[in-house]
């Protein structure tokens, strides 16, 4: 260990366990909320999360893999599955034959939005509504500062 580094407390392990676990739940509770009421995956809602926000509902398949940081392989075998489903639609690039662009089509489109208010509302129940007013704020401020101090050490190592 260098002179600076010390090792993390039981404190700090307790800490992050909870955050751990936590998040895990939540992912899993959402996840399933998903599936009964939208019939879709936490992946299928990433997918179509990002391509709903991008420039004419569609992007190169490596910019898809940047937007929602997965490993072009499983983007390429959940975009089949999504492809099958009718929700995407994948088509070579116009400009550049090694890559493939990513479109949604309207019945991803529209899938898409009749999933977003019971997501939000399942958001709502099992996050939002845990939270006090000023613990939601300081929630914000401690995400914030863990996603500093990660830029911060991914440029120092750069």
């Amino acid at each position: 260990m260098g002179v600076h580094e010390k090792r993390l407390s039981v404190g700090e392990l307790v800490v992050w366990r909870a955050l751990v676990d936590t998040t895990a739940e939540l992912r899993r509770l959402l996840g399933t909320q998903l599936a009964q009421e939208a019939e879709l995956s936490p992946g299928d809602y990433q997918v179509l999360l990002a391509l709903s926000e991008a420039t004419g509902r569609r992007l190169r398949s490596s910019d898809l893999a940047t937007t929602i940081d997965w490993e072009r392989s499983r983007l390429s075998h959940h975009l089949g599955r999504m492809e099958r489903r009718g929700l995407i639609r994948r088509e070579e690039c116009a400009i550049d034959s090694r890559g493939a662009e990513v479109e949604l089509t309207e019945y991803g489109a529209s899938r898409f939005r009749a999933a977003t208010a019971p997501h939000a509302r399942a958001i709502k129940k099992h996050f939002a509504d845990a939270l006090t007013p000023d613990q939601m704020a300081a929630l914000h401020e401690i995400l914030q500062a863990l996603q500093e101090h990660r830029r911060r050490n991914e440029e120092s190592s750069s």
